[in-house]
């Protein structure tokens, strides 16, 4: 057993890694792995060495050129896809119990919301597996020919996955590379490796061919790095910061890497005065709470018509008061920790500066006391846009609220919601259809939301514009992009 736990929640032994079919561990520097619930050690992650690194890069690409995996047909791919669907179900209270301990969240959207949802991703990509189809062209010119095109899994891909919602992002990036006919390797967030051990259990139980999923542990700085600059990583598949994903760009032109990035947001949340309020509110509410604001598609900024704003912030804030916070493992919980004491402090330091800049606290605004990464959720009125909390990404549970009235026509609306350098998401509250769709189509995003709240899903394709990505993940696109498109010609005539 890899994942051996004592009695008191602590790992008996280091996490290893996950190379050609099986675990090792070298000796190179252990990271800690903390409980944010309880500022807890759980236990260390042995760090990848640069040389497992090429070991599992080197292992995937043998399994994709010479190994099993290349001449596996699509449908043997997808029966080994559905297999790992249903571990992921029967392991569903083990899976949920790891990333409740390792993220905080708490259990029942853990056990609903992650590890269920990723069966379901798992089935949804499974099903693309034997549907890539190519096209038949018919070339200008004279003479017979025959044209058509095929789609060909793009290599290895490097799948770095952020902590936030660790093992849903790492089940929704392997299903669309394995779907493709790609073999993987897995990079989890060094805070958050329990679940990607967990999931190359499963891997390896569901019976797939040894090299085909390789898990790296360690520090983004030198295992993802290594992972970015290997010349055999064909295709990069990253989520996280827009710093990180900057870095990446630049990095993967040396080998012209194929690169796909879903990076940071700040979301801007339109309620109108026609808008309905009980859904509107509630909505607006979890749409920055949930996750305790860990989510790069939160709606972040506010603006609600000045004939509705003062009971919709009151609305808001009532929700924020009420969350339960605490252990994810304690069924009355609603909201967990931040991920670490780093991000706690990166959060309050946010709100200061608003404060410093003439924003006032409507609720929340500060930590809560005793142990844990805990942050009240706080509503932040009097905000402007040229305030550095409107600007820039905070990721906690921080929300900037405007107002808006009549004289502002839906340019000046879309104005205010494209004034950002992020472009991931945006929703719109009204229940006259024609102007929240008119609204949506002057919106600068890759998803604008209409009257709901919805997670992502796996048919829908996710992404941004701007400094929020390229590329998008789920639905066919997210499959494809794990893929290289060849045409074959031949004249016959």
């Amino acid at each position: 057993m890899v994942l051996d736990f004592n009695a008191a929640r602590e790992l008996k032994a280091p996490l290893p890694n996950l190379v050609n079919g099986k675990w090792m561990a070298s000796g190179d520097a252990a990271l800690p792995v903390m409980d944010p619930s309880g500022d807890r050690l759980i236990g260390y992650a042995q760090s990848a060495t640069v040389g497992e690194v090429d070991a599992a890069v080197v292992a995937a690409d043998a399994a994709l050129r010479a190994g099993p995996w290349r001449t596996m047909g699509a449908a043997a791919r997808a029966r080994l896809m559905f297999r790992l669907a249903d571990l992921l179900e029967q392991n569903v209270d083990t899976l949920a119990w790891l990333e409740t301990l390792n993220t905080g969240r708490p259990l029942a959207v853990t056990r609903a919301g992650d590890v269920m949802a990723s069966a379901d991703s798992l089935r949804y990509n499974a099903g693309w597996a034997t549907k890539l189809n190519g096209e038949t062209r018919a070339p200008t010119g004279p003479g017979e020919w025959h044209a058509y095109t095929v789609r060909e899994p793009i290599g290895v891909a490097a799948l770095i996955v952020p902590w936030n919602v660790p093992l849903a992002i790492t089940v929704s990036k392997l299903g669309a590379a394995l779907a493709a006919g790609c073999t993987v390797v897995i990079k989890p967030a060094e805070l958050t490796p329990l679940t990607a051990i967990k999931l190359g259990e499963l891997c390896i139980e569901a019976g797939f061919p040894p090299g085909v999923v390789n898990i790296v542990l360690g520090a983004g700085a030198v295992v993802g790095q290594a992972l970015v600059d290997h010349p055999l990583v064909s295709k990069i598949s990253f989520t996280g910061s827009t710093a990180v994903g900057r870095s990446i760009v630049r990095s993967s032109a040396e080998h012209f890497k194929r690169v796909s990035l879903e990076l940071g947001g700040k979301s801007p949340v339109f309620i109108f005065d026609d808008a309905d309020l009980e859904r509107a509110i509630p909505a607006a509410a979890m749409g920055i709470f949930v996750n305790t604001g860990q989510v790069c598609a939160a709606g972040s900024r506010l603006y609600v018509h000045g004939k509705v704003f003062d009971k919709v912030i009151e609305g808001v804030v009532s929700i924020a008061q009420s969350l339960r916070i605490g252990s994810g493992f304690d069924p009355a919980t609603q909201l967990g920790p931040l991920i670490s004491q780093s991000q706690r402090t990166r959060v309050q330091d946010y709100v200061a500066s608003g404060l410093r800049e003439g924003a006032s606290v409507a609720c929340g605004g500060e930590a809560t006391a005793g142990a844990g990464y805990f942050f009240k959720p706080t509503v932040m009125i009097d905000t402007r846009m040229d305030m550095r909390m409107v600007r820039e990404e905070i990721f906690g549970p921080v929300l900037s609220t405007f107002r808006f009235d009549d004289s502002h026509s839906l340019d000046d609306l879309a104005a205010l919601a494209n004034d950002s350098v992020y472009g991931l998401a945006a929703a719109v509250w009204s229940d006259n259809l024609r102007k929240a769709l008119a609204l949506a189509n002057r919106v600068t995003a890759g998803t604008v939301q209409i009257n709901t709240l919805v997670p992502p899903n796996p048919a829908i394709p996710f992404g941004g514009f701007k400094h929020s990505g390229l590329g998008r993940e789920n639905g066919r696109e997210g499959v494809e992009a794990f893929t290289e498109l060849k045409s074959v010609v031949a004249q016959l005539h």
